[in-house]
Order: structure tokens, then sequence, then C-alpha cells
């Protein structure tokens, strides 16, 4: 990938610059994903309501995306409001984030547009309030001409609830083909359909098929925990946990979980790339070892 435009650098902070210098810029990862967590935590060590937190990580979640789109990030992807949030949360909290998701929206795509964000959404959305939907489409389409950053917002997602939906996804597409073919699906199947069901369908049937998998996911407030968040795209992923709240996380904090990125040598389930067959020319045979193994 290109390095960032020398335009968009300066309008870094002085402490985003030195941070951007440390880093490598043809190794920007493709994809950040992060599961913003801990505005009401952020909120109660200050005895303020939690829906101040919300209201401050909103603040957080444009500063995050600014940085990304100043240092040429493509793809960025924000846990915001997931199944469990809707169906768990107290109504009036539920309502609260709605509302101040229209007003994020409304309020920030001039910003958007002025750094060249593209709005994006992923989620069983149709779900949402339809004052919500008419918002969101609304902001999709006043950033789709830019070409920078993708901002996408997981909204009323659930990992398991998307792989659900691609498995109903591809069970429909077949069983059209097999209405148009005049056969029936398991004559389908029986001819080879089946066999085309792999990993690629799959990844092509799910709400990111659009979009690489994330290269990092990063999780605020010190969780150890995934919380159902893109669980098939993540297989290979590099983690990073900070205990640093969502609302107190921002661009220097991003371009320093990306400088951590850079450190580690993502292997793919393989070595490193500098292990050949001749790092394993000196070891001992393995028959050798098992009879010392039987000996004992």
């Amino acid at each position: 990938m290109s390095a960032p435009t020398p335009s968009r650098l300066h309008e870094l902070s002085p402490e985003e610059q030195i941070a951007y210098g440390q880093l490598d810029p043809n190794r920007i990862p493709q994809h950040v994903a992060i599961i913003m967590d801990g505005n009401g935590r952020w909120a109660g060590k200050r005895a303020l309501k939690r829906f101040l937190g919300h209201q401050k990580g909103a603040e957080s979640v444009q500063f995050v995306v600014e940085t990304a789109s100043r240092i040429n990030l493509p793809w960025i992807t924000l846990y915001a409001f997931s199944i469990e949030n809707n169906l768990r949360r107290p109504k009036s909290e539920v309502n609260f984030l709605m509302k101040l998701l229209k007003s994020y929206l409304i309020g920030n795509v001039e910003r958007m547009n002025a750094n060249n964000v593209r709005m994006a959404y992923i989620g069983r959305t149709h779900d949402l309030p339809a004052e919500v939907q008419e918002t969101m489409q609304w902001a999709s389409e006043a950033t789709a001409r830019n070409t920078g950053t993708t901002l996408t917002l997981a909204l009323n997602y659930g990992a398991r609830s998307e792989i659900v939906d691609a498995v109903r996804k591809i069970l429909t597409e077949l069983a059209a083909e097999a209405h148009a073919r005049k056969c029936s699906v398991e004559d389908l199947l029986g001819s080879g359909a089946l066999d085309q069901i792999d990993e690629r369908e799959i990844t092509r049937s799910l709400y990111t098929a659009h979009m690489p998998d994330p290269d990092l996911v990063i999780r605020t407030s010190g969780e150890q925990r995934i919380s159902n968040f893109l669980l098939w795209q993540i297989a290979y992923a590099e983690f990073l946990v900070t205990d640093r709240l969502w609302p107190d996380f921002n661009g220097l904090h991003l371009l320093e979980a990306i400088a951590e990125y850079q450190r580690r040598d993502r292997r793919y389930g393989g070595l490193t790339q500098n292990a050949t067959d001749e790092t394993f020319d000196g070891l001992q045979p393995v028959e050798e070892i098992a009879s010392e193994l039987l000996r004992r």
C-alpha cells in the first residue's frame, strides 16, 4: 500500500506526528476493528449519568476516525451496538443510544466529507427504528462518493446472527437456482452444488463480503473477551486489549496500537519468514525421540 500523502499527515497533532513517525507507512493495517467498551464505567468513575459516558464516547469516535483518515487507514469498523445491547439494556438507554446515533450522523456528515470518510453499516439494521434507518441511509448516501477511510458501524450486530444470516442466504440462493433449473434442491446438491459451499462461499455471504478481514482488533476497558464480534473474520487478526476506557481513547492511542501491531510477527499458522527446511536439519530424528519416550 502506498504511503499517505503529506497533505493529510500535517493535520495530525504534534503528538500524533511523533507517533506516526515511528511507524512503517507501508505496513499500516488494511482494516482495524474496535470493540468500544467502557462508556458506563467512565461515567460511573466521575459520578455522572451513563448517558454522559455515551456522549463522550461518541466524541472519541470522531477523533479516532479522523486520525485514521489522515494516515490513510482504508477500513475501520466500530462495534457500536450489539443485538444483546438491544435485547438486554434498559429501554430508556436503548432509546437514548438511538437518538445519539442519529445526532452523531447528522452532526458529523460534514466532517466526514471534509476527511474523505465513507459511512457504512453491518448488522440487522432493518430491526432498528425507521427514523434511525432513514438517517443512516442519508449519511451513507451523503458520503458515498468519498474515497478514503470507510467507517463501518456494527449496529444491532451479533456475529452468530451474521453467520445464521449467511447460511440463510446460501440456502435461499440454492432454492432459487433449483427453481430456475426446474429441479429439486436435493438434485442440485447431488450434482455438485454441495461441494461449492466452502469457506469462500460463506465469506461471500457475510455482511462484510465487500471488505478485507480485520488485521487488528482493539478492545478498550481491559475486558478479555470477543463479545460476539466478527467471529468468522478475526480468525487470524492480532488482538490488543487496553485498560483505557473508550471515552479516553483517541487518535494517538490508535497510532500506538498500530505500532504494537507492527512489532508482531503474523504467521497465519506457519513459521517466521526466516524459517526454512534447514532450520530443522539438525534436530534429533523423530524415531530416536519416540524410542527415548518408550524407554522412560
